[in-house]
């Protein structure tokens, strides 16, 4: 018997119905597999907010230091309250903060598209024909957004200036992660960069090439970003797992999540060196349509089989509700943002949808 302590952060908007239907799946994989998941809840964002006049209060970290991983839902209100205090930078003043105050320098965002559901892709349908599983992994704590920045008048002009940098160690780190999960999956990684520009895209391949030598098993490959940008639209099925800077990695992850349709599709995960990790859906916290058992619980549900995997080595289990959640779809049932007008499909709401992938389990 496995057993695990998770802080459960749900958030705000549909943050808390869909974290509730995640817990539900948990708890089934804990009774079929016979393991004991303990769940701690704390506030973040909104929510924090009205109790603490904070968006990330002390006592919330506390909770998260003293659990096995942390589950997150999602921050932020409607924009148009952005300018109260409640709402002024909610997800700067927590997910972030909650990032920087765990280190976590490793993002991965994974996006799958299922056959059965191709038609709600952008994407040309024979491009989709065989279904896409790619993983994009994201550096979160250097580049451009933890450098200087500069908006000023320089010789009467206005003048704005950014900077960024990367050093060997915070590269080696995020890679050697990437390739360690490229051998679990299709053995094929590719780094994105800008070398022919960037010094620190230069330092970013050499040390990419460096780790790629440690692992002559996987087939590596470099690529620019702006082909990347064009080949994620133009041939998605050659991905399998992409590693990348923080700015690129910004860019590049909103890209692929757009490829599925929805954003109710992503999970994703942040990482320390140390291995403790968040795991959290891609989309927002979607205030607009709360507490009207309509949102989309599969980001969250995926991201809690991220966490059976990643963080507690549970990969049986969390195989378990990848293909639960697979056979609810190919059976036909669909959340509104799924729904595509085809025949045979089966329009339920957010508990409805778990309901199915808690029988498929």
């Amino acid at each position: 018997m496995a057993k695990h302590n998770i802080a459960v952060l749900a958030g705000d908007g549909i943050g808390p119905e869909v974290m509730a239907e995640a817990i539900r799946v948990l708890d089934t994989v804990a009774n079929k597999f016979n393991h004991q998941f303990t769940y701690t809840h704390a506030l973040a964002g909104g929510a924090a907010y009205d109790e603490y006049q904070d968006h990330l209060p002390q006592a919330t970290i506390d909770i998260c230091k003293n659990n096995d991983a942390i589950l997150f839902g999602s921050v932020g209100g409607p924009v148009h309250l952005q300018h109260e205090a409640k709402w002024a930078n909610c997800e700067a003043k927590s997910i972030l903060a909650l990032r920087k105050a765990f280190n976590f320098n490793i993002n991965l965002r994974k996006m799958t598209i299922f056959p059965e559901i191709a038609s709600l892709s952008p994407l040309k349908p024979e491009l989709l024909k065989n279904g896409l599983d790619i993983v994009i992994f994201r550096e979160l704590l250097g580049d451009v957004y933890f450098g200087e920045h500069t908006l000023s008048e320089k010789d009467g002009k206005r003048y704005a200036f950014d900077s960024g940098a990367y050093d060997e160690d915070q590269v080696k780190s995020i890679v050697q992660y990437a390739f360690n999960v490229a051998k679990t999956r299709g053995k094929k990684i590719v780094s994105v960069d800008k070398a022919n520009v960037m010094a620190m895209s230069k330092l970013w391949r050499q040390v990419a090439n460096e780790v790629a030598k440690e692992h002559p098993e996987i087939e590596y490959s470099d690529m620019l970003v702006d082909n990347c940008a064009m080949q994620i639209i133009k041939n998605p099925a050659q991905f399998d797992v992409i590693v990348t800077s923080n700015l690129f990695g910004d860019i590049l992850s909103d890209e692929l999540s757009v490829l599925s349709g929805s954003l109710g599709m992503m999970p994703s995960a942040s990482f320390s060196n140390s291995g403790f990790a968040l795991y959290e859906p891609a989309g927002g916290s979607a205030p607009d349509i709360a507490g009207k058992n309509i949102a989309n619980p599969i980001a969250q549900i995926l991201s809690a089989a991220m966490m059976l995997a990643y963080s507690f080595n549970l990969h049986q289990e969390a195989s378990a509700i990848n293909n639960a959640v697979k056979a609810a779809i190919v059976a036909g049932y669909r959340t509104g943002d799924l729904a595509s007008g085809q025949a045979g499909e089966k329009i339920v709401g957010t508990k409805e949808f778990t309901d199915q992938v808690i029988c498929n389990i």
